[in-house]
This record gives C-alpha cells, structure tokens and sequence, in this order.
C-alpha cells in the first residue's frame, strides 16, 4: 500500500474502544497485571468488526483488538444514511430493536450501540436495548440484528424476482 492509499484507509476507517479492563492473575510470587480491550472497527461504509485484546498494557491490548476486528468484518446492506428495515437481535440476556429512521434524525442509541452504527456509516436510526446493560452483549446483539439484514437485491435473488417486484409487494428498500 502507498502511503496516500494508508491516509485515506485511515480517513474512512473507524475504531472505537468500548471498555478496557485491569484484570489480574495472582501467582505464587504476588498479582501480575494485565489490560483487556474490547474494540468495534469500521469503514463507515457498511462493513463492521469487533474483537477483544489482551495485553500487559493498554495501548498492547487496543492494538492487538483493532486487528482482529478488521480482520473479522461483516458487511451491513444500508439504504442511504439508514437501514432498510427494523431488526431484532439477541445475545445472552441483551435484546435489541433497532428501527430505520427519516433523513435527520440522528443516531438515536446509547454508548455501545452507538458505536456500532458510527463505526458502519449510519447517520439516522433509532434503536432500543432491553435487559443486561453488559457492553460486550449489547454490541453482539446488535451485530446479530445488522446480520438478519438482507438487500433487495439478496431477497430478489431468493425468490426468483426482479428488485422492482420485490420492491411493489413488500417494504425492502433497494440498492
């Protein structure tokens, strides 16, 4: 890679630690300390990662998190600044709706799931999470609704359909 091709990879991607941890293993000679870093990556353009890192200091344990997660990407379809329809995903005791919102409306979420939509591009979405307030499954429940996502075009596909008859019989929104 150039080093211009680097700046603008820099410039679209996205990484964002959510929690960094202290945790310790004590041994026979005393306690050893140790950092955990929990990261969501993007490319603010529908693709998303995460990833947990461990290391004996915090910026180890972030940069070994960062890479994992944009080795680890998904790809989210979106429909302009939004998602094309309302999901439901789940992850342990953690649930969350996530539901397409007008142009300006603005992230309505909270910290994790915030995250999440910075990190693919969304600029408008509203969103609800039930149950544990734990980050690391809030940020997987939301992974697993963005994952139910399909595009027109995917759903065409499965039902033998042109994008345009799809688009007539159900709310999909196509790109």
């Amino acid at each position: 890679m150039s080093k211009k091709q680097i700046q603008e990879e820099a410039k679209t991607s996205f990484e964002r630690a959510v929690s960094v941890r202290r945790v310790t293993k004590v041994t026979k000679g005393g306690k050893r300390f140790a950092f955990s870093a929990f990261v969501i990556s993007g490319d603010r353009q529908g693709k998303v990662g995460i990833a947990i890192g461990k290391g004996r200091d915090v910026s180890a344990a972030i940069s070994k998190a960062t890479a994992k997660a944009s080795k680890s990407r998904i790809s989210v379809p979106l429909y302009g600044t939004t998602v094309p329809y309302s999901v439901e995903g789940s992850h342990g005791a953690c649930k969350v709706i996530i539901q397409s919102a007008s142009k300006g409306t603005g992230i309505i979420a909270g910290g994790p799931v915030r995250a999440v939509m910075e990190s693919i591009g969304v600029k408008d979405i509203l969103t609800k999470s039930f149950g544990s307030s734990n980050n690391i499954n809030v940020v997987k429940a939301t992974l697993n609704a963005l994952a139910k996502l399909r595009s027109a075009k995917h759903i065409a596909k499965l039902r033998g359909k042109t994008v345009q008859q799809v688009m007539r019989g159900n709310n999909v929104a196509a790109k």
